[in-house]
C-alpha cells in the first residue's frame, strides 16, 4: 500500500460546497481508499491505496465526490515525498516560512504567464512561483492580502489550492509511513 495526500479545492468555504469530514471519510472508504484520515474542514485527506497513478486516484476521488455530493471539487493527489519537497523548498527564511501559504498547483504554469504574474507587486506581500507551488508571504495576514488563490489561478491559468504552514506541517506528519 502507498500513502497519499489529497487536497480538495474550495470546500467548506463561506458555506459553499459543504462536505462533512465524517461523511467524506465514509464515502472514500466505500470507494476503495484505505486508512482514510482527514485534517480540519478544508479538504485535507491522507489515505492509502495500491494504485500508483496519482491522476487516476484524483479522478476516482473527484468522481466519488461529484456522484455523492452533487458538485465538482478539484482534487490534487501528492505523495508524502512530493509534499515534503514542496514544504522543504520554501524559499523564505524560517520566520517568514512559519507565516507563509503554500499554494499547490494542479498543473505546471506556462513560463510566460509566470513572468507576467511575477511583475505584479503589492506592499508587504511576497511570492515565489515554482512549477509545483506558489510560496506566499504577507505580513498583514492572508485575509487582508491583495494576492489570493483566485488571482494566481486566473493569471497562471491553472487550478490551485492553498494551505498554511501549520496545515503543511500536520499533513507531512500524518503522511509519514
Amino acid at each position: 500500500m502507498n500513502t497519499y495526500i489529497a487536497l480538495l479545492r474550495g470546500i467548506n468555504v463561506s458555506g459553499q460546497k459543504k462536505i462533512p469530514m465524517a461523511e467524506l471519510r465514509e464515502l472514500l472508504a466505500k470507494s476503495g481508499f484505505k486508512k482514510v484520515q482527514t485534517y480540519i474542514q478544508s479538504g485535507n485527506v491522507v489515505f492509502q491505496s495500491s494504485e500508483t497513478d496519482k491522476g487516476a486516484l484524483a479522478l476516482k476521488m473527484h468522481s466519488a465526490i461529484k456522484s455523492h455530493f452533487g458538485f465538482e471539487v478539484p482534487v490534487l493527489v501528492l505523495t508524502p515525498k512530493d509534499l515534503k519537497q514542496i514544504f522543504g523548498d520554501c524559499p523564505f527564511p524560517q520566520e517568514k516560512k512559519e507565516n507563509s501559504y503554500f499554494t499547490m498547483l494542479y498543473t505546471t504554469p506556462d513560463k510566460g504567464l509566470v513572468e507576467e504574474a511575477s511583475k505584479k507587486t503589492y506592499p508587504n506581500e511576497e511570492f515565489v512561483i515554482t512549477p509545483k507551488c506558489i510560496y506566499f508571504y504577507c505580513d498583514i495576514g492572508y485575509g487582508k492580502a491583495k494576492f489570493c488563490n483566485n488571482f494566481f489561478e486566473r493569471k497562471l491559468k491553472t487550478t490551485a489550492t492553498a494551505r498554511n504552514y501549520k496545515t503543511m506541517v500536520k499533513l507531512v506528519e500524518m503522511s509519514k509511513t
